[in-house]
This record gives structure tokens, sequence and C-alpha cells, in this order.
């Protein structure tokens, strides 16, 4: 197990997955859509919807029930939600509703999700991501309480926290409660960094003004959007007559990473199938977002493996290397494309979570991008993809940087900002924290 000192290269190997280059990644293709293989024994962390269903259900009694979830909508055993509430004689589940990639997982990123009836329950489900992001007056008419059941992964970018919000100003607005079922926070609770939000650049990628590592759970996020005016697009008034209940989870604790959990982990989204992609996801996504690098998105090591057009495994190990990232080391590698074309890269591995900022390995894989190609990527990008790369990143300031600069990037100036902000929300947060 992962100590609380020192998160050491063996534990995050085989916790949060840097996994060895010759080992298998196993997904979970053959599981029924709503389920996953329970652990061994029985987990440490009492999950919010294990804390629910200890009390029988009692908060939901007596009320017609929305639920908002997905594949990772799991309680400790690896049992459904869904199947959870459906199940039991004191719910009365009457609607679900769905966040990008569909309730069962399996629709594609940024494609839109047709609403539906869910042909395991017989029940309508709503999709979040697709004619609506935002739960209509109509779907919620038959409803008193909204149950939110979302796997985060603790970063700002992916859309479950989005999808949280808009659901809390549409019940809110509508006399529905909400009550969200927490979760941990796969990268813990103590870890902060990346860039701040601009207002600006806010969208569905960027619905809070959070660094990009928030460190924060569903339920604590929910307390903040709740508590603090601006947070929600809404009347103040309605804002402060909404009624949220945070179900909190039992046994977590801040420092804890999803391996000190002992639960089992589903994944989250196609490109999310576990904890590697997870670790990978803040520390490669941004990087990617323009320029040439490749991350492995459609193999199978999704964020955690590196390539670059034209360039030896060598070479971009020792242009990554020279960049003395703290906490980080690469592994040459080779790996099947897309179209099946043997390629090498890259390897990503934390060395030690303690040192890692998770996101300033994507800040130098720009500043590469723009030396390696001997051109200035960010600076050619059109008007649309330098809208979507802004939304993704959040800062202006680095768009300044990158676009004029490009090679000559000074990325170390930006890190430091970033992680004085990072600290400051930190403390602006914890009047929050659940745990």
């Amino acid at each position: 197990m992962m100590t609380q000192a020192r998160r050491t290269p063996n534990s995050l190997l085989s916790g949060l997955g840097a996994l060895l280059l010759s080992a298998t990644i196993i997904l979970s293709a053959t599981l029924s859509p709503l389920s996953a293989a329970a652990p061994a024994e029985a987990p440490k962390v009492l999950l919010g919807i294990d804390v629910l269903e200890q009390t029988g259900y009692k908060r939901l009694r007596g009320r017609r029930i929305g639920l908002l979830t997905h594949p990772a909508g799991i309680n400790r055993y690896g049992k459904s939600t869904v199947d959870l509430l459906h199940n039991s004689p004191h719910v009365n589940l009457v609607a679900l509703f769905g966040p990008e990639h569909g309730i069962y997982g399996n629709e594609k990123a940024e494609v839109p999700v047709d609403d539906a009836i869910d042909v395991h329950t017989g029940l309508p489900i709503y999709s979040l991501y697709g004619k609506f992001r935002k739960p209509t007056a109509k779907m919620l008419k038959d409803i008193d309480i909204l149950v939110i059941d979302l796997q985060d992964i603790g970063v700002r970018s992916y859309t479950f926290i989005s999808c949280m919000r808009y659901a809390m100003e549409a019940c809110f607005e509508n006399q529905v409660e909400v009550i969200v079922l927490d979760r941990p926070n796969p990268l813990g609770g103590e870890k902060v960094d990346g860039p701040s939000m601009d207002r600006e650049w806010m969208s569905y990628v960027g619905a809070f003004q959070l660094p990009y590592v928030h460190g924060l759970t569903m339920g604590e996020i929910a307390r903040m959007a709740k508590d603090l005016s601006g947070w929600l697009s809404i009347r103040d008034k309605d804002r402060r007559r909404g009624h949220l209940t945070i179900i909190p989870m039992k046994g977590w604790k801040r420092h804890m990473l999803w391996t000190d959990t002992g639960l089992p982990f589903r994944g989250t989204s196609p490109n999310i199938p576990d904890l590697a992609a997870v670790l990978g996801y803040p520390m490669t996504g941004l990087g990617a977002q323009l320029g040439d690098f490749k991350h492995g998105i459609g193999t199978a090591h999704p964020f955690r493996m590196l390539s670059f057009p034209g360039k030896s495994s060598e070479e971009l190990m020792a242009a990554l290397e020279a960049k003395n990232i703290p906490g980080l080391a690469f592994k040459p590698a080779k790996f099947t494309s897309k179209d099946g074309q043997q390629q090498e890269g890259v390897y990503t591995v934390v060395m030690d979570w303690d040192k890692l900022r998770p996101t300033e390995l994507s800040f130098h894989m720009m500043q590469l991008a723009c030396l390696l190609s001997q051109n200035n990527p960010f600076a050619k990008a059109s008007p649309q993809q330098a809208s979507l790369y802004n939304k993704h990143v959040g800062s202006s300031s680095w768009w300044k940087e990158i676009t004029g600069r490009g090679a000559r990037a000074r990325v170390e100036p930006f890190i430091e900002k970033w992680e004085e902000r990072s600290l400051e929300f930190k403390e602006r947060s914890r009047p929050y924290w659940i745990y």
C-alpha cells in the first residue's frame, strides 16, 4: 500500500497504474453494463451509496426519485446504484439521467446522446449530453429528489462536475431536492495543481473556477456551489432556497489515493478504463490538445503513452528527460496505434507522487511540440481550435506565452504562479471540506 509520507514507484505501479510495459490491461468489456467484479474482502471505505443503503434508504422513502449516474456509480461491492435503487422496496425510482458517454458509458467523447428507455428497468433515460445539458422542467416535474451518483477523476475539464452543476441549477429552480452520494477523488484530497480557470473561458469543460487538479470530492464541490454566489448561473434566491444534501463516505481520508481505499474501480469513460488513465489524464491531456504529440488514445495505454511524428523513443525520451520534471520518469516503449501500425514512443512513469505536479508535463509537451516540429502549431491554430484549447487550459496568459514565444516559451514561471494560486485555493476551499 502507499505510505502517506512518500508515494513510491512500486505503489504507483501497482496502484494508480503506471503499469509495467509488459503487462496487459484487461478491460471490463465482458462485464454487463452496470456490474463490476467484487473485491475479495470488504473495502475499508463506505461510499455515499453504501451509507444510504445502510439506512434502508430512509432519506428517499415516500418520495419520487430521479437518479443521475453512469456505470461507475456502484457500491463498494460493485453493485450498480441503478439496480440497488430500482430493486429496493423502499425506493420509488421513476427516471434515470445520463451524463456524457451515457448511462452505460459506451458513448464516445463529445458525441451527443439521445433520450431512451432503459432496457433493464423500463425507466426513461433523460440524456444530459444531447439536446439538453440542463434538465428541463418537464424532465423534473414528476420528481421530488434527484440523486446524483457520479464518479469524478479529480480534474476540472472532466465533464461530470459540469453535469452536476447544471443539474443542481435546474433542481433549485424547480424546487427539486438534490442528494449527492459522495465518492473518493481518485487523486486524493491533498494534491491541488495546475492553471486556474479564467472566467472568460468557462464552459462545459470548465464549469467552475477551480485549479485543473482540484483536490475535492463531488460532494465538496456541490457544497461550494450551493454556498458561494456566482458559482451557479441562477438567481441567488433560488440558490439559497435550494435543498442540497450530501451523503458522505465513511472511512475516506484526504491523504487517500484510490488504491488506499480497497474499493473496486470501474472505468468512468471509454478513454478512462483504469487507474493508469486516471493518473495520466491530468499529466498529458492538455499537452496533446494541440500540436503533434499523441498521448496513447486508441492504444492499451491512454494518456500514458507519448509519441511524436518522426522521433524515436530515444530521441523523445532524451527531450523529456532534459526537462527534469520532478516525480516523473520515462521508459522507451513500442505500441500498436489505432490503425494497427507498430509504433514507438515513451511511457510516463510516476516515481514520486508527493513531488509530482501532475499538469507540469503537459506544458513542457507544448513547448517541445514547437521545438520538435520546428514551427508553432499554437500560433497557427484556427479560432475554433484556439477556443477549445483555452476552454480546457483556462489560462489566457499561457496562451499568450505559447503563441508568442513558441519554442522559447518559459514554463517555469507559470508553474510557480499556478502553484501559489493552488495553495490559495486550497485554503479557500477548506471550509467546505467534508473529510
